[in-house]
């Protein structure tokens, strides 16, 4: 009874997997199972494909099959999936749809668990790596955007600020007018002494060169004319 159903299910498998299914004896084979997967941006790679190898002990479909998972010899190793370090996980994954489908031809139904779990496993990781670079984008650009626009303005900043602003403003107005006096008196030359007498003009002989018609003249004749009585 299980015999027939084996040769009946691997008939069928002929059909439907005619360039992917290899045999090694009349009880085991190896289906090549090629995974559809979106490339990173650049990625030309072929997409990665997985064996999993079926073996029917004498009570399949009542008895579960013996199974194993492996890369094909020589294929490059996909950035996303590693079948030696991913089998484990992979075959843990068949196991609910083997109990579920005892007492039936599995296999087929086997491929697709298989298949849709390595995709599955791959869009993860992929979507992983994706966000870790949205991530370290987001951050550049967020450093690259504070260089633009500099630190939030809070109330206790402002209040800072306008205080410190203030000061600044304070002491660049006292140099300023410090500077502006120093100027002035650079102009004005040496402090005049104090103010000569009339004698003092008329000993220097100064007393003839005032002008008579300046506002004060007539004074200071007077003070001369006195000057010479007194004498």
């Amino acid at each position: 009874m299980g015999r027939d159903e084996q040769k009946e299910e691997r008939e069928v498998l002929d059909s439907i997997f005619p360039d992917e299914i290899t045999d090694i004896s009349e009880a085991e084979y190896r289906v090549s199972v090629a995974l559809d997967v979106t490339h990173d941006d650049g990625d030309e790679s072929e997409p990665p494909t997985v064996i999993l190898q079926v073996q029917y002990p004498e009570g399949y479909p009542d008895e579960a099959p013996r199974l194993d998972i492996h890369a094909p010899p020589n294929a490059a190793k996909h950035e996303y999936l590693d079948i030696q370090e991913d089998k484990a996980r992979l075959l843990d994954a068949l196991q609910p749809t083997i109990e579920e489908n005892l007492g039936m031809a599995m296999v087929f139904t086997l491929v697709s668990t298989l298949k849709d779990g390595a995709e599955l496993l791959i869009a993860e990781r992929q979507a992983a790596a994706q966000a870790i670079r949205d991530f370290e984008s987001a951050k550049a650009e967020e450093e690259e955007n504070r260089k633009f626009h500099g630190t939030a303005v809070t109330r206790e900043s402002f209040l800072e600020w306008r205080e410190r602003f203030r000061k600044e403003t304070e002491e660049e107005e006292r140099r300023r007018t410090e500077q502006q006096e120093a100027d002035e008196k650079k102009k004005r030359g040496v402090k005049e002494g104090p103010k000569m007498t009339g004698r003092e003009l008329w000993k220097n002989g100064l007393a003839g060169k005032v002008d008579e018609d300046d506002e004060g003249g007539d004074d200071v004749l007077d003070g001369v004319e006195k000057l010479k009585v007194e004498a």
